[in-house]
C-alpha cells in the first residue's frame, strides 16, 4: 500500500486489514501462503464470512446488494487481502455471470440467482471452451435445439475450472445457424444436477484436479433459463470477458506471491548469506517489483474507467491480462530458483495440505508445484497470444 491515497482510503485499508486479520482462519491462511491447491469447503467458508459482512460480491452496486465500492476501494480491498494471505474469490459468480444477469437477465432470474451469488452459497462454473473452439471461441459446435419451453443442449466443454465443484454453469450454445458465427450463440444457464451433465476431470501434472471436461447430451434447459435475447449470446459474453481480463492482472495473486518470494530468499542461504542479498538476484526480485507497481497503477485506471461507466477497451482489458500473468509467471520462476536443490523434488502430496504447514519449508518444497501450475496463467481466461491479436486489431488497427 505505498501509492499515494487519501485519509479515507487509507482509513477504509485499516477497516479491510483489520477484518482479515479478526476473521480469516488460520488453517485457510497457511494454505494460501503457501499457495496450495484450494478445496470447495476453504473457498466457500472464506467467501460466505465475506458475504456476511457484505463483500463477497464487492464490485457489485449498491442496488445490486453490493457495497458500491468504487476502483480505488476494490483495488485496495484485493491488494490488502492478497497481503494477508486470502483465498482468491472465485470470480465465476460475483464477477462474471452476476454482473450478466443483473444487467441483461430476467426479474425472475435475478431473484433466483443474485441472492445465492452474493451469499455465495451456490458454485458457478463458466462454459465456453470446446474441444475445437478455444481461442476462436466463436466456431463452438455445442448446439441448443429449441423444443417449445425448452431448449435440449448436446456438445462438450472443456478445461471447465471447478466444474466438479459447480451448482450451476452459465454456457455459450448454438441456436442459430447464421452466416457469421457470432450471430447463432446464445447465453443459457444450465443446473448442472440435469440429467445428461457428465463432468469428468482433467489431472494437472502436479497431481491436483481443478479443470474439467463436461459432456452434455440430451440435457434440458428451460426456455426461462435464457439470458437475453436468443442470438446475442456473443455481445453478453464479450461484456463477460472485457470485464475478467481487467481482473486478469491478477493483482491479488501476485502480491502474496511477492511476499512470499521475499519470505523464502530471506530465510534460504546462498554462499552462508541468505539469498535476498545476492547482488544478481535481489535485482531479479526488483526488477519484478517495479514491474508489479507499474501494472498496479495501470489496473487502477482501467477499474477507474469501469467505475465512471465507461469500458476500459478491449485493447487495455488485453494488454493488462497480458502483463498481469507475466509477472505472476515471472514471480513463481524466482520462487523456484530461490528454492535451489530442496526445491527441486515434486510433492504433490504438498499440494492438498499434507505434511507440516508451519515453516518455510512448504513454501520451498512447494515450489516446483506453484511453477508448473502457474504455466497455466498465460493459457486461461484467453491465451497471451490471443490477448496480442486483439491489441494488433482493435489498438494498432492491424
Amino acid at each position: 500500500m505505498e501509492l499515494a491515497f487519501s485519509p479515507e482510503e487509507r482509513a477504509f485499508a485499516d477497516e479491510v486489514r483489520t477484518f482479515i486479520q479478526n476473521n480469516l482462519p488460520r488453517d485457510i491462511s497457511e494454505r494460501v501462503e503457501h499457495d496450495l491447491h484450494m478445496q470447495r469447503d476453504d473457498s466457500m467458508r472464506w467467501q460466505q464470512i465475506l458475504a456476511k459482512k457484505g463483500w463477497h460480491a464487492y464490485t457489485w452496486p449498491v442496488s445490486q446488494g453490493g457495497p458500491g465500492w468504487n476502483a480505488t476501494q476494490r483495488f485496495i480491498f484485493e491488494v490488502v487481502s492478497g497481503e494477508l494471505n486470502c483465498p482468491t474469490i472465485q470470480p465465476f459468480g460475483p464477477r462474471m455471470v452476476g454482473p450478466v444477469i443483473y444487467n441483461f437477465g430476467t426479474e425472475a432470474q435475478k431473484e433466483q440467482h443474485l441472492p445465492g451469488i452474493r451469499d455465495s452459497t451456490v458454485w458457478w462454473c463458466q462454459g465456453y471452451s470446446e474441444p475445437q473452439s478455444g481461442s476462436d471461441l466463436a466456431s463452438l459446435a455445442t448446439r441448443a435445439e429449441d423444443h417449445g419451453d425448452h431448449y435440449v443442449v448436446n456438445g462438450q466443454k472443456i478445461w471447465t475450472s471447478y466444474a466438479h465443484f459447480a451448482d450451476w454453469m452459465f454456457c455459450l450454445v448454438r441456436t442459430g445457424r447464421e452466416a457469421r458465427p457470432q450471430s447463432g450463440i446464445s447465453f443459457l444457464l444450465i443446473d448442472m444436477k440435469s440429467p445428461g451433465v457428465v463432468v469428468q476431470p482433467i489431472p494437472m501434472l502436479e497431481g491436483t484436479h481443478s479443470f474439467n471436461a463436461v459432456f452434455l447430451t440430451d440435457v434440458k434447459v428451460p426456455k426461462a433459463n435464457l439470458v437475453g435475447e436468443e442470438g446475442k449470446g456473443w455481445s453478453y459474453a464479450k461484456f463477460l470477458l472485457e470485464h475478467e481480463r481487467v481482473e486478469n492482472s491478477n493483482i491479488g495473486f501476485s502480491t502474496f506471491a511477492l511476499r512470499r518470494l521475499h519470505r523464502v530468499a530471506s530465510e534460504v542461504k546462498s554462499q552462508g548469506k541468505p539469498l535476498i542479498d545476492d547482488p544478481l538476484f535481489r535485482g531479479k526480485v526488483s526488477t519484478v517489483e517495479a514491474q508489479l507497481k507499474a501494472l498496479e497503477m495501470n489496473t487502477l485506471r482501467a477499474l477507474s474507467s469501469m467505475g465512471s461507466g465507461s469500458s476500459p477497451g478491449a485493447g487495455i482489458a488485453s494488454s493488462l491480462k497480458i502483463r498481469g500473468t507475466e509477472i505472476g509467471q515471472r514471480i513463481t520462476e524466482l520462487l523456484f530458483e530461490a528454492a535451489g536443490a530442496e526445491g527441486q523434488h515434486l510433492d504433490p502430496a504438498l499440494m492438498h495440505g499434507e505434511g507440516d504447514l508451519s515453516g518455510i519449508e512448504a513454501s520451498v518444497r512447494g515450489a516446483p508445484a506453484n511453477y508448473f501450475w502457474r504455466r497455466a496463467m498465460s493459457i486461461y481466461g484467453g491465451s497471451n497470444e490471443i490477448q496480442r491479436n486483439i491489441i494488433a486489431k482493435h489498438v494498432l488497427g492491424l
